[in-house]
């Protein structure tokens, strides 16, 4: 679809939107066919966009704006949230009960090493990692999403050229450079020029980052398996009630403070090696013929995932899983949903 922002000139973006909802807002055929309801809800409130000039729906189309009027067609205004992306480096967030921000994505090649890991572990050595760095901020009254994107972009201009091509270790205050402290480093840099920030996501690779709020911490470690299923509880004439598969994305959240020693919440290698025993059940499996996975939605998945993990990782705080990019299930443990669109 073509949109006109307050740039003068015509142009146009491949958006992409992602809907949350509680379960019990997106009832589908039976149980199990709450994301794919979820999905047709989406499916009809982006259609009179598509291949259109969004210009004739709305005035002024910035992309929270956009966001907004997506959400209220959905019919979901008061309990769900929506997420816009109009380019791979920026978008806007309408969070469940209203609030919008704008965010832009920023990339930085950097080496790094932390200090204080235990001998023999591989970030001991000296590395490095294509960062990436995600920026959110409120979108203040009188402004538009685009208007924020680019004070967003202009905040952001110096720290690039710290981080940049040099080594972490060596700028004041990143002397253990671990997600977190990059995190709440680059926080404190931007909150002085951006008065509605948000929050600060890094990211180290595509499977592990760490969001701050300038408060707390969240920390995920994502992980595939490929799996067999089939949706017992579809009727009859439903090709979900036959054999088929996926390959499943789980990402597992945990919240909470720093190690005064480690500079982290939690060892994102030790999420993986924690998670590995359940994973190994899980992988390359039929899990309708496990006990307990009866029904094998990715609702049921992310239940099974929690009594498993719980007593592993106490502080698990989500648990994310997709059984195709941008439609699965996430369980939110805890009545905060902080986060729930960030990322």
């Amino acid at each position: 679809m073509t949109a006109a922002s307050s740039a003068p000139a015509l142009h146009g973006h491949s958006f992409e939107a992602r809907l949350v909802a509680p379960a019990s807002a997106c009832a589908g055929a039976f149980d199990g066919d709450e994301t794919d309801a979820l999905d047709r809800a989406l499916k009809r409130s982006v259609a009179p966009l598509d291949y259109t000039f969004v210009n004739d729906h709305l005035e002024r189309p910035d992309d929270a704006r956009i966001a907004g009027w997506l959400l209220d067609r959905c019919g979901l205004a008061d309990r769900a949230g929506l997420a816009l992306q109009s380019a791979p480096d920026r978008g806007a967030v309408v969070r469940p009960g209203g609030e919008f921000l704008a965010w832009r994505r920023f990339r930085f090649e950097s080496a790094h090493r932390l200090p204080h890991v235990p001998d023999g572990h591989k970030c001991g050595r000296m590395h490095g990692h294509g960062f990436e760095a995600v920026v959110y901020a409120g979108i203040e009254s009188g402004l538009d999403a685009r208007e924020t994107q680019l004070r967003i972009a202009e905040s952001w201009g110096a720290l690039h050229d710290q981080l940049h091509l040099a080594c972490l270790n060596d700028l004041p205050g990143l002397d253990n450079p671990t997600s977190e402290v990059l995190a709440q480093w680059i926080w404190q840099r931007l909150a002085d020029t951006l008065a509605e920030l948000a929050g600060v996501t890094v990211m180290e690779t595509a499977s592990a980052g760490c969001h701050y709020d300038g408060q707390a911490w969240r920390i995920w470690k994502a992980m595939s398996f490929d799996s067999a299923v089939r949706l017992a509880r579809a009727p009859e004439g439903d090709r979900r009630r036959l054999l088929h598969g996926h390959t499943f994305t789980t990402r597992l959240h945990l919240a909470g403070g720093l190690d005064e020693v480690m500079g982290w919440v939690h060892d994102y290698g030790d999420v993986k090696r924690q998670f590995d025993p359940l994973f190994r059940e899980l992988d390359h499996q039929p899990l309708h013929e496990k006990t307990g996975l009866e029904d094998n939605d990715p609702a049921a998945i992310a239940r099974h995932i929690e009594a498993g993990m719980a007593a592993e990782l106490p502080g698990m705080s989500r648990i994310d899983v997709l059984e195709r990019p941008g439609h699965g299930a996430l369980l939110l443990r805890g009545k905060s949903a902080r986060g729930l669109l960030v990322p």
